[in-house]
């Protein structure tokens, strides 16, 4: 299960209008890729439903994840920050092991996951 906070629904609500979407189809893409110096990045984008995703739905908002990167984050929750290293969102994820400095790469435990997405 993927979760988001108050602060980071509130975000996705003034984005998807921002862009005139529809949240009954369109919603917050949460997936990783491969890259970073700690291996894997995030790829958080708004997007449309695709047929192979995992959808979970907070906030009344729908929280998109492919096959492919649900095992990295499941568990996680997307939170939006505004601090002084500037404003964003941010993933709370359980499966991390180590991240770099900048928070912008991570690794998970070596167990079941196979190369890089």
């Amino acid at each position: 299960m993927i979760t988001i906070t108050d602060k980071g629904a509130e975000k996705v609500r003034e984005f998807l209008a921002g862009q005139n979407a529809d949240v009954q189809t369109a919603g917050l893409r949460v997936g990783v890729r491969g890259g970073g110096c700690s291996g894997f990045q995030y790829n958080l984008a708004f997007d449309e439903q695709r047929d192979d995703d995992t959808v979970f739905e907070d906030h009344g908002l729908k929280l998109l994840c492919d096959t492919q990167s649900l095992p990295y984050v499941a568990g996680s929750i997307i939170d939006y920050v505004d601090s002084l290293q500037g404003a964003g969102f941010q993933v709370n994820n359980p499966n991390v092991v180590a991240a770099c400095g900048c928070g912008s790469s991570f690794r998970v435990a070596e167990d079941e996951h196979v190369s890089a997405v």
